[in-house]
């Protein structure tokens, strides 16, 4: 039986559950990933240069992991998210950041107004890509830059065992001891939702986004997107 919420309830079903599993969220993180998931980020930001001089948007910051780590790469950060107790978190955090409540498909920013959007194991949890992706276009300036990180399965089918062993069984099992059991049956079941790479390439292009490129970690356990706003 699927955790997948239907469609017309995934937003609000979403929000729920990450206000649900917030306090133990970067926790179980550390855990389940044996801290792989903050060495993905760092290789994110390397990867698309965040540093001084840039304004960042942290889409779906959750309790604010990226956003800290671009603050500390000198960027200004404004970190936005639609759950209410993730934000809280973040703020806890002391992260010298801007953090908004907001949803990624309407958010509360001007047009071309940001350098660089972050976006951290989220993309799988919105209930628009196509919407998020338009929004994503329109808030970044000409030049801007996207690094949007989130899980993948891998191709090969040994390593696919392997790893359907540890993200659909593990997983479930610890963070339902530790957390809210149906938020981590989700988590990996979400993976659905994440389009074939030459459609998410399509998506991205789609919104005047160029120099899109996917990068695999841990064999394709993780997929970082990469890419740059076209000039005007």
């Amino acid at each position: 039986m699927t955790s997948l919420p239907p469609a017309p309830e995934k937003r609000a079903a979403v929000r729920s559950m990450f206000d649900r599993i917030a306090p133990r969220y970067d926790a179980l993180n550390r855990i389940l990933t044996g801290g792989l998931d903050q060495r993905w980020r760092r290789q994110s930001l390397r990867a698309t240069g965040v540093g001084p001089g840039d304004l960042v948007l942290d889409l779906a910051c959750g309790t604010g992991d990226l956003a800290e780590r671009c603050v500390a790469r000198g960027a200004r950060v404004i970190g936005a998210d639609f759950a209410r107790e993730m934000l809280r978190g973040a703020r806890r955090r002391a992260v010298a950041a801007d953090f908004v409540q907001g949803d990624a498909e309407c958010l509360p920013l001007s047009d071309a107004s940001v350098d660089v959007v972050t976006c951290g194991f989220a993309l799988r949890n919105f209930g628009s890509l196509d919407r998020a992706f338009a929004e994503i276009g329109r808030v970044l300036r000409p030049g801007g830059r996207i690094a949007l990180l989130d899980v993948d399965r891998p191709r090969s089918r040994a390593i696919a065992f392997l790893h359907s062993l540890h993200f659909d069984h593990l997983v479930p099992f610890v963070g339902g001891l530790l957390s809210d059991r149906q938020a981590y049956r989700y988590l990996p079941e979400s993976t659905a939702y994440l389009p074939a790479p030459d459609e998410m390439r399509a998506l991205l292009e789609k919104q005047g986004l160029v120099d899109v490129a996917q990068r695999r970690f841990l064999f394709g356990t993780a997929q970082l997107w990469l890419g740059r706003k076209a000039p005007a």
